[in-house]
């Protein structure tokens, strides 16, 4: 009996939270940012897009999903249901994870009227229950909430509720204060007491995963992200399958932004980007990973966007095409 209830009020609030489709989702998320702590206001947002709500309901509803997955030419793990507790170690929060997730799922299945029907209202309640839990501030754990109510709806409460809660860093990662790891982001542009004699030759590190300490490379100034990823000739499978056939920690395939293969998210650094050419930016829109005329955007093809400073990146661990598609699904609802 208890088990029933339990789940018949996680089915209700799942049916709250399916009344958001991606458009009110965005506008939550805007309203929430500015309450996000620095260190997580790009995370969160990157995170969003690497895991984007439309392309999981199109699975979800799809008679073949296998089928429909092959037409987007999605590769790598784009199934949220199998990522639960690590599809965000990037975001500071993740720290945090265990106390949030257990408090995304008390709320799903608590049998108390909700003391609001606003999503942004319900989000930040639980973070407060979070905060007061951990004894962190609030705004550390704001966007890390917002990644939990979103897995909840993408993968359904069993699921939600079924995955371990685990936090994947290592301990002297964990430990990092907010604002060590926003100082670590900063440095890098420096290049020492004779830097004017290296000229157009100055180096800078990317970063590419920053819970590991040797998960950076050099780009000479004027690079583009991929070409200096290239020049790292450790050896990457273990972390990325994808990385079978490329060079370097970034998943590459054409270097002429017409695969997808390469995309990441900027963690810091996004303004010692060169500009987003038209290229670049129609085929962004094109496969789907952000819509917008921002000129230094989160999301970048690494193929296309030249560095011209420290630059702090996060890769997704999968790729595909499916902004077309998405699009057409949302006009033929509207006819």
């Amino acid at each position: 009996m208890g088990s029933t209830m339990a789940a018949n009020e996680s089915s209700l609030f799942e049916a709250f939270l399916n009344r958001h489709d991606s458009h009110s989702w965005n506008r939550v998320l805007d309203s929430l940012l500015p309450s996000i702590h620095e260190v997580d206001r790009a995370a969160t947002r990157i995170w969003f897009a690497f895991f984007p709500l439309d392309l999981a309901l199109a699975l979800k509803e799809s008679e073949d999903p296998a089928q429909l997955a092959e037409e987007l030419l999605l590769l790598g793990k784009f199934a949220l249901k199998d990522q639960i507790d690590t599809s965000h170690a990037f975001l500071y929060g993740h720290r945090y994870w265990p106390e949030v997730k257990k408090a995304v799922a008390a709320h799903a299945s608590s049998n108390k009227a909700p003391s609001s029907l606003n999503l942004e209202a319900q989000i930040k309640e639980v973070a407060t229950a979070a905060a007061a839990s951990t004894e962190k501030d609030l705004s550390l754990l704001l966007g890390i909430t917002a990644v939990g109510f979103m897995s909840l709806q993408q993968v359904g409460a069993e699921a939600f509720s079924a995955a371990p809660g685990k936090v994947s860093l290592r301990p002297n990662v964990a430990a990092k204060s907010p604002d060590k790891v926003l100082k670590a982001r900063a440095k890098g542009d420096g290049q020492g007491i004779f830097g004017f004699l290296k000229g157009e030759q100055e180096t800078y590190p990317i970063t590419f995963d920053e819970n590991e300490s040797d998960a950076r490379f050099k780009l000479i100034r004027g690079q583009e992200l991929t070409t200096a990823a290239a020049a790292d000739a450790r050896h990457f499978t273990e972390r990325d399958p994808r990385l079978l056939g490329s060079e370097g920690p970034i998943p590459v395939q054409c270097r002429a932004a017409a695969c997808g293969t390469c995309w990441v998210g900027i963690l810091a650094g996004a303004e010692k980007l060169a500009d987003v050419d038209r290229i670049e930016g129609n085929r962004i829109k094109e496969f789907g990973y952000i819509n917008t005329d921002d000129p230094k955007p989160i999301i970048r093809l690494a193929c296309r966007a030249q560095a011209f400073g420290a630059v702090s990146l996060v890769i997704p661990p999968w790729n595909g095409v499916f902004g077309k598609y998405l699009a057409a699904r949302e006009e033929s609802k509207d006819l």
